[in-house]
């Protein structure tokens, strides 16, 4: 599998890498955890991403996967003790949140640190950076990010304090083309694209029921990309091929809970970047059709 240096850091990543949101949310075996992330790991994946309030992923990583540390990049995300709703800003809890992602890993270091989402307000205190930095100091690890969208994102890769960024890319979501990307490309940045396949929302027929993907499917009943023909393995590929090919992404985070999803993700991307006239096709197409409200989505 392709892999690309990380911005600025020492790290060479996988262009894809697993995101542990669905393993958490979805009540996985701690069985088909194991074979999930190994299948990933041996099909030349290097990147775990996780967070604390994704219930029990990091736990799971860390029973399943951590006898191959070496093996991995591991990056989770702190400011939410127990939920996503229920943001915890404070010093003394990110870095209380960061000592217990450690235990639950099971491992000695992480080697990168994301805020999950916390808005300007917060970035602009200074205190969650603060935080972040200690950690950094103390070793518990190696870089630090900032994970969101829109103006959030926007200062926080104009504050030069972090290394990295994870925002939301995708053939529904390309604010950040314009409006981010390439800042953080100026300051060397490494970037994550986080929903890099919109939650393959296209493919429901009604509007879901489950409102983390009601936007995208919305966008998509406007959007029309003729190449939305009901293939689904070549229409997922060509959308995970465009995210891959925006300037300054280096690698985009897919969960799963299928066991053989990483062969199949892997082969998608065989072709390689997506060709520049098919590229901007899909760019035309967004600046036609896109709202002045269609922002980044957390």
């Amino acid at each position: 599998m392709e892999k690309r240096q990380f911005g600025k850091t020492d790290m060479m990543v996988s262009v894809l890498g697993f995101g542990g949101a669905e393993i958490g949310f979805q009540g996985v075996s701690v069985a088909d955890v194991e074979t999930i992330l190994n299948n990933a790991l041996d099909a030349g994946l290097n990147v775990i991403d996780t967070a604390e309030c994704y219930e029990n992923s990091e736990e799971m990583i860390g029973k399943t996967v951590s006898g191959r540390r070496d093996d991995y990049h591991l990056f989770t995300k702190c400011g939410h003790e127990k939920s996503y709703e229920n943001g915890a800003w404070g010093k003394s809890q990110i870095l209380s949140s960061i000592d217990r992602s450690l235990k639950r890993l099971n491992t000695d270091r992480l080697d990168l640190v994301l805020l999950h989402s916390c808005s300007e307000e917060e970035l602009r205190k200074g205190e969650v950076i603060e935080a972040l930095q200690e950690a950094k100091a103390a070793g518990k690890t190696r870089y630090i990010g900032y994970s969101g969208d829109s103006s959030a994102a926007l200062y926080a890769i104009e504050s030069g304090a972090f290394d990295a960024l994870q925002t939301s890319v995708n053939i529904a979501d390309q604010e950040a083309l314009e409006l981010t990307l390439p800042k953080a490309q100026e300051k060397n940045m490494g970037v994550i694209a986080k929903r890099p396949v919109a939650n393959v929302a296209w493919k429901e027929k009604t509007k879901p029921e489950y409102f983390y993907i009601q936007e995208y499917w919305e966008r998509f009943q406007k959007l029309k990309y003729d190449f939305i023909n009901g293939n689904l393995s070549d229409e997922v590929s060509k959308a995970l091929r465009f995210t891959l090919s925006v300037p300054g992404v280096h690698t985009a985070i897919v969960g799963t809970t299928q066991k053989k999803r990483w062969q199949e993700n892997a082969k998608m991307l065989e072709s390689g970047r997506l060709p520049e006239n098919e590229f901007q096709a899909i760019r035309k197409r967004w600046s036609e059709i896109a709202q002045r409200d269609w922002v980044g989505q957390i």
